[in-house]
């Protein structure tokens, strides 16, 4: 089978543009989708949450993923690779309209599927040490970094959970309790209770 697969991030944007890029190639080739997949998410979501995910599940030895570019299966380069490697590992073929590959299961795919992986390893090995550089020059600097010696969150574990925690003591339940029913510690919650106290 054929699979045209669409897919946007925003809704303002339309998927109008790639259905047709994705028709005039099959015209062209004299192939039919079969299927349509389109959806509109962020390419950063995992793959198991998207129509993709579901669809590369369903698919057979020998179909075929159509798209209009590699950018639309993912948006970094591990995850595309990801999807990629799966495909290959499974007859699946992908095609992409722009960026006019045809991958599959032979030797030249997986030849570039070796050199995509092995710059989603540079790139990442350059990430990290880019910011270990940057942390090392602002140690340098004086900067102290992360949050100030002997200062406390604004944002406390139980913050969102003050009125039901009065609502507990006031029923004269024991902080042991609380803090289990909380997922807890004792002490959190004592110093929680003595602060909700200060305040009234």
């Amino acid at each position: 089978m054929i699979y045209g697969y669409i897919r946007v991030s925003t809704d303002k944007q339309t998927v109008e543009n790639q259905r047709f890029e994705i028709n005039q190639y099959c015209d062209k080739n004299v192939m039919v989708v079969d299927k349509w997949i389109e959806e509109t998410i962020s390419g950063v979501k995992n793959l198991q949450d998207r129509k993709l995910g579901k669809l590369l599940k369903k698919m057979r030895k020998d179909d075929i993923l159509i798209c209009s570019e590699l950018s639309r299966l993912g948006r970094n380069l591990l995850m595309i690779m990801g999807i990629l490697n799966e495909c290959m590992n499974r007859d699946i073929q992908v095609w992409t309209i722009k960026d006019n590959y045809r991958l599959g299961s032979d030797i030249n795919s997986k030849v570039l599927a070796f050199a995509f992986g092995l710059s989603a390893e540079i790139e990442r090995n350059l990430i990290s040490q880019r910011t270990k550089e940057a942390l090392a020059r602002k140690r340098a600097e004086g900067v102290v970094l992360g949050r100030p010696k002997g200062s406390k969150s604004k944002v406390k574990k139980l913050t969102s959970k003050e009125a039901e925690i009065k609502v507990l003591l006031d029923k004269k339940v024991s902080k042991s309790a609380i803090a289990r029913i909380m997922g807890v510690h004792r002490l959190t919650v004592a110093s929680f209770a003595k602060e909700i106290m200060s305040r009234q």
